[in-house]
């Protein structure tokens, strides 16, 4: 019979995600450094104390949970919940989990141990040690086993939620038109700009003469950024002239929240250029775009490509793949057909019976020792013989153009905010279903 520990199915849901933060993503630093003699009072004999469809939990994961939650709180001055509000909390979130491992053990969601130490290599990066130093801190305080298997649930269960919840979600055309024309889809949709700026301030007391030296001194200054400076060493080092230097840290803004001032200008600049002197009533400015982020203008750059790849195997050999591919290409400059060569002897299933044509490629979309030479080749012409990972290849460019896929890029992006806003709901709805059906006993 299932006994519910919480009386709320949203409440189990939306605690099973703070529960799961606290209990993997706290697997930092405190946790290497907890003393062995800590540990070691968590070492108790263990014993059931639920059972979940076809698993249990054991006593030593409620107390190991328990004891996480009770340092993280300690560390981060943090008050606790009275003692039964958190235990039943708890034991609920561990239910939830247990559920959530079951169901990606079936579905065969494994984790081997290279994406393990991955993961780990990046916790280690974050307490400033090596993947060794960590390691070694880990097994010093015996909870680098423990480690490992909290990060492989955690794992687990994102993987399984990104898959389950997915497929649960919709995104009608209509709900996209509908968000791309409404003012929270704009916003989103927004480009942000990062700018550096540098203001040389005047006054209304300043003569002609002086207000014309600090024109010409923001004149040098952007004059010395377009030499290859970056803009915040320049003012830096304008500061130590006889001139008041100012500047403003904008960081990431959207266009409609620069100062008017700057608000059209940044819409046509590219990253890296210069703008300025730009004279308002308080000084002479200059901006420079270090980066940008979001928009919807996406103009790509496309290849028309075709090609003929030949990969070694049991029959032919490294050697013989790349003798057998430049006859090919000798074949062809002697004028036999390319695409007819291409459905006889390509070892590329994908191309094979367009006789090699790859159609249009957009720019980056290309394995990189591949892009290197078609980048090379100009229309019409066919490249020497070059090896790329999966084997030998002769291409040839039969086309070039810059493709306007900024509605398309939109609406993918548009889809993607959409599908954000409703994944935790869809999976806190999940979460509850899979609670509701689950067969929970507990074990007194």
């Amino acid at each position: 019979m299932s006994k519910p520990l919480v009386k709320s199915p949203v409440v189990a849901a939306r605690v099973t995600a703070r529960m799961l933060r606290v209990a993997c993503l706290g697997l930092g630093l405190f946790m290497a450094l907890a003393t062995p003699s800590a540990l070691a009072q968590r070492v108790l004999m263990d014993k059931i104390i639920a059972i979940v469809d076809q698993d249990v939990l054991l006593q030593s994961e409620l107390d190991a949970r328990l004891y996480d939650i009770r340092e993280a709180a300690a560390r981060d001055g943090r008050d606790l919940p009275p003692q039964e509000e958190m235990l039943n909390d708890v034991m609920e979130a561990l239910i939830i989990e247990n559920l959530q491992l079951q169901h990606a053990d079936r579905v065969g969601i494994r984790f081997d141990d290279d994406m393990l130490n991955r993961v780990l290599s990046n916790m280690a990066e974050n307490n400033n040690m090596t993947f060794d130093q960590y390691v070694d801190t880990l097994k010093e305080n015996g909870v680098y086993l423990r480690t490992r298997e909290e990060v492989r649930k955690q794992l687990s269960v994102q993987e399984l939620q990104r898959g389950i919840v997915n497929q649960r979600i919709t995104i009608t055309d209509q709900e996209i038109d509908n968000f791309l024309n409404s003012e929270t889809g704009r916003e989103v949709m927004a480009e942000a700009f990062f700018i550096e700026h540098i203001l040389i301030p005047k006054s209304a007391e300043d003569s002609a003469e002086v207000a014309s030296e600090k024109l010409q001194f923001a004149a040098d200054l952007i004059s010395r950024i377009e030499e290859g400076n970056r803009l915040v060493a320049v003012r830096a080092a304008a500061q130590q002239s006889g001139f008041p230097i100012a500047g403003t840290e904008f960081g990431w803004r959207k266009a409609d929240e620069l100062p008017s001032l700057f608000s059209d200008i940044v819409d046509d600049m590219s990253v890296g250029d210069v703008e300025g002197p730009i004279e308002a009533g308080n000084g002479f400015h200059i901006i420079q775009l270090v980066d940008q982020q979001g928009g919807t203008d996406q103009i790509v750059n496309q290849t028309d490509i075709r090609h003929i790849m030949l990969t070694p195997n049991e029959i032919r050999d490294e050697a013989q793949t790349e003798a057998a591919i430049k006859v090919l290409r000798q074949r062809i400059v002697d004028g036999e057909e390319f695409a007819t060569l291409a459905r006889q002897n390509s070892d590329d299933a994908e191309s094979v019976v367009g006789g090699g044509d790859l159609g249009w490629i957009n720019e980056g979309g290309m394995p990189p020792e591949m892009e290197v030479v078609i980048d090379s080749l100009e229309i019409d012409e066919l490249s020497q013989a070059y090896r790329s990972e999966v084997g030998w290849h002769i291409s040839e460019v039969l086309g070039r153009r810059a493709e306007d896929l900024s509605q398309e890029y939109s609406r993918s992006q548009a889809a993607n905010a959409l599908r954000n806003r409703k994944f935790d709901m869809e999976l806190q709805n999940w979460l509850i279903e899979i609670r509701e059906e689950a067969f929970v006993e507990l074990v007194e």
